[in-house]
């Protein structure tokens, strides 16, 4: 006869097989009754079965004390917010454009003579003024030296007219003063004159030759500087056309030169739309990659294609892109096609899908919201609001895909 059970009884099973250290053993029941005839157990004792209840509130305290700690809560989430505001908004037409060089074309030789050295390679950056070829320039350097010396030559006999000149006006100053005295040498006094006249004339002719040697010799030291070609403004060499020991021509190329810092966009729009396109007008643009490229018309060219009925606009570019850009890059540029009208916008990074609804999470006095919206179209980087949002609420723009309805949040705005 077995004993019989005198408490609530809990059947313990370990999976067969098992180590004893390495696989907790399972419980598979409690039993509050008779275990069973088979195992020959009494009924559970009423005592015990209040001490295990107590057991058990007692945990459930103690579990919901540790979930309540702040160690244990949930942190706030850090989020970045975005204002809803009103925008602009102005129906366009995609219109595809390109980029253009503002400065381009070949740097020629304003001198003739043979190339000395190239300085440049093709795909180099250089500055305005650079240097990118020197041609010879010993003949040049001679004539130089020859119109030095004549200017120096000249320089002397000018020097020399004057100092003559002024000897003789003294003399007849010393004369003058014997007029009227028996003593007067009037012939004397007669020949001093001419001599005056003489060497006045002579001045002269000393000051228009030193004149002109100094006019030949700047144009000597400009054929000299001529023989170094210099970058007229800031570019990349595109392509060399001479190497060292070719001989140019004045005028023949030296390199051809793009500025690829100063672009602007052209694109063909329809002449009755073009019409309406003021200088100083602002337009988007998009690139490839969905870069936005804010410009500004700078000329609409009065011209029109007779084939295809479209003008050439030329915009500029507000500010630099953030990456660099080439010539005839493709660009679609935003052309208005009627009157503009404001509306309350939202930024697209706050809209998020749920179940084939648009929804975004609002700011409400440090809680994450859900609120559905109706969106309209596209302002850019932002959406039209139609329905669900005010101006001025604080949407999530930056953490909304981690949140919950009700959760705390901190925040700073974008």
């Amino acid at each position: 006869m077995r004993a019989l059970c005198r408490g609530p009884c809990w059947i313990v099973k370990r999976p067969a097989g098992s180590r004893r250290h390495n696989e907790a053993a399972h419980v598979l029941q409690y039993t509050p009754s008779r275990c069973g005839p088979d195992l020959g157990y009494a009924a559970p004792n009423p005592e015990a079965l209040a001490e295990m209840t107590l057991l058990r509130l007692s945990l459930v305290f103690l579990l919901s004390v540790v979930v309540a700690h702040p160690a244990v809560a949930q942190r706030a989430a850090s989020v970045k917010v975005d204002a809803v505001r009103k925008e602009p908004l102005t129906q366009t037409i995609p219109i595809i454009g390109r980029f253009v060089a503002r400065e381009r074309g070949v740097v020629a030789a304003a001198v003739a003579g043979p190339v000395s050295a190239v300085r440049v390679q093709v795909g180099d950056h250089i500055m305005a003024g650079a240097l990118i070829a020197e041609l010879d320039g010993e003949m040049r350097e001679s004539v130089l030296a020859q119109r030095e010396a004549e200017k120096g030559m000249h320089q002397a006999r000018l020097e020399a007219a004057r100092a003559q000149l002024q000897i003789t006006r003294d003399e007849m100053q010393r004369l003058e003063k014997l007029k009227g005295s028996t003593a007067f040498p009037r012939k004397q006094y007669e020949d001093q004159s001419h001599e005056v006249v003489r060497y006045t004339s002579a001045l002269r002719e000393a000051d228009s030759a030193l004149q002109r040697t100094n006019a030949q010799h700047r144009a000597a030291a400009i054929e000299l500087s001529r023989t170094r070609v210099v970058a007229p403004y800031a570019g990349v060499v595109i392509e060399k056309h001479v190497s060292a020991g070719a001989y140019l021509r004045q005028g023949d190329g030296v390199v051809t030169l793009l500025n690829d810092t100063d672009l602007e966009i052209e694109a063909e729009v329809p002449g009755a739309r073009a019409a309406g396109l003021a200088k100083g007008l602002a337009m988007r643009a998009t690139l490839e990659d969905g870069t936005e490229v804010m410009s500004e018309v700078r000329t609409v060219i009065p011209d029109e294609d007779p084939a295809t009925r479209t003008r050439q606009v030329r915009l500029v570019p507000v500010k630099a892109t953030e990456r660099l850009v080439a010539v005839n890059e493709t660009v679609t540029v935003l052309v208005p096609v009627g009157p503009g009208r404001v509306v309350l916008s939202v930024h697209k990074d706050a809209v998020i899908n749920r179940r084939g609804k648009q929804m975004v999470y609002v700011v409400q006095e440090g809680k994450a919201a859900m609120r559905p919206v109706q969106l309209g179209e596209a302002v850019g980087a932002r959406m039209e609001v139609l329905r669900g949002l005010a101006q001025g609420d604080l949407v999530v723009v930056r953490g909304n895909e981690r949140l919950r309805p009700g959760q705390d949040v901190r925040y700073k705005k974008s």
